[in-house]
């Protein structure tokens, strides 16, 4: 035990050496087996003029294993920007998760058909126009006697497999274009507080493990993100055959320079493939913080330490959309009066600063947390499994 938390707490360090150059690292989850395929299930009604879908899709935890992260309708977090779906690669003889994010244009998210727009390439569930965003309602459930700004434009998909990774065995082939390569290259954003507050309440939910529900989950859409009581779709079937996953699948956390994200071999993806955005250290690049659940062994101190986890998480990300939002501004202002070079080196040395701050304090919070309970358990542990100051 004390082997595996030191090799976390090394490599914990070198990814906090390698932010702190403004160097790119993909942080992601490896596991040696894929998750279930994508389960079929129904579009809520969109609820409010102007969000964009998120397709729902499996993520992963070292406790809980594969869990199913409902669809749902999502703010975008400015005018002009579309989402670009995570989703799960094969690579180095392991599946690795390649998280999505925000950008002018959706990019290469692994082929995956995640239907309502999302068939694999692009996005033809919508686009913008003058400001607003225009719903193509052949695969958009959309009140039209509310919503006006629509259209209805035939989709056909490539595939109609509901396969949930790339490459290896009998995963989606697609390869990334030169145009989606470039894509990669944009400045983007990170997923918005709403997402990260909708994957945390999916986390907790134990009926969303594939162990429980074996591909069906009983949520697979909600109509607004974390909320899970109201305007929520169940599953009308799995996706495909579940297979019971192999003991010890999880590999670890790894960092992997752009250039290496992909490796090019047989069966794998070609190198860069997808590969995730390049960051100068904006908040927007953040990744959430995460615990596990606590297990003192007194149920009311577990929920109540539970609490204080789950609304220090809840603050910490409200604090990386702030920062994120101030930071975006001042790139909006930079291009408005067309900064030189200098000028956006300056700046983007002043966010990774302010980037590196936050994770500094919130790292202080979560060490101040762990001191209140350490009277009650051990360490509360992050979802990579080190210790909980140790953020992502």
């Amino acid at each position: 035990m004390s082997t595996a938390v030191a090799i976390r707490s090394l490599l914990f360090t070198f990814i906090l050496l390698v932010f702190c150059h403004s160097a790119f690292a993909q942080i992601s989850i490896s596991v040696n087996f894929g998750p279930p395929a994508i389960p079929v299930y129904e579009q809520p009604i969109c609820p409010i003029d102007g969000y964009l879908w998120i397709p729902g899709y499996w993520a992963y935890d070292y406790d809980a294993g594969y869990y199913w992260v409902p669809g749902t309708w999502i703010e975008p977090p400015q005018v002009g920007f579309l989402w670009t779906p995570g989703y799960w690669g094969w690579g180095d003889g392991v599946y690795i998760w390649h998280a999505g994010y925000w950008g002018p244009h959706v990019g290469f998210y692994g082929g995956i058909n995640y239907g309502f727009g999302y068939g694999g390439v692009g996005y033809e569930g919508g686009r913008w126009e003058g400001g607003r965003f225009a719903y193509n309602t052949y695969v958009n459930r959309v009140n039209t006697t509310i919503i006006h700004n629509t259209y209805n434009t035939r989709v056909t998909y490539v595939s109609e497999s509901r396969v949930s990774y790339n490459g290896g065995n009998g995963g989606a082939e697609a390869r990334p274009t030169p145009q989606q390569e470039s894509y990669a290259n944009e400045r983007h954003l990170g997923p918005v507080a709403e997402q990260t507050q909708h994957v945390q309440q999916a986390r907790s939910n134990p009926e969303l493990r594939a162990s429980a529900n074996e591909g069906k989950p009983p949520i697979a859409a909600t109509t607004k993100p974390a909320d899970f009581k109201t305007g929520v779709v169940a599953s009308r079937q799995a996706g495909g055959a579940y297979k019971t996953p192999p003991p010890n699948a999880a590999r670890s956390n790894e960092a992997r320079p752009a250039s290496e994200a992909r490796p090019n071999a047989e069966n794998r993806p070609a190198k860069n493939a997808g590969a995730t955005p390049n960051t100068n250290g904006d908040a927007g690049e953040l990744q959430p913080h995460k615990f596990t659940p606590p297990n003192t062994g007194n149920t009311a101190t577990d929920k109540k330490y539970q609490q204080q986890e789950d609304k220090l998480a809840e603050k910490q990300a409200q604090d990386h959309q702030r920062l994120q939002q101030q930071q975006e501004k001042e790139h909006q202002q930079a291009t408005k009066q067309n900064y030189n070079e200098e000028q956006q080196q300056q700046m983007e040395q002043r966010h990774t600063q302010q980037t590196q701050q936050i994770e500094q304090k919130h790292e202080t919070q979560q060490r101040q947390l762990e001191q209140r309970q350490a009277p009650h358990q051990s360490s509360p542990k992050s979802e990579s499994g080190a210790p909980a100051q140790k953020p992502h």
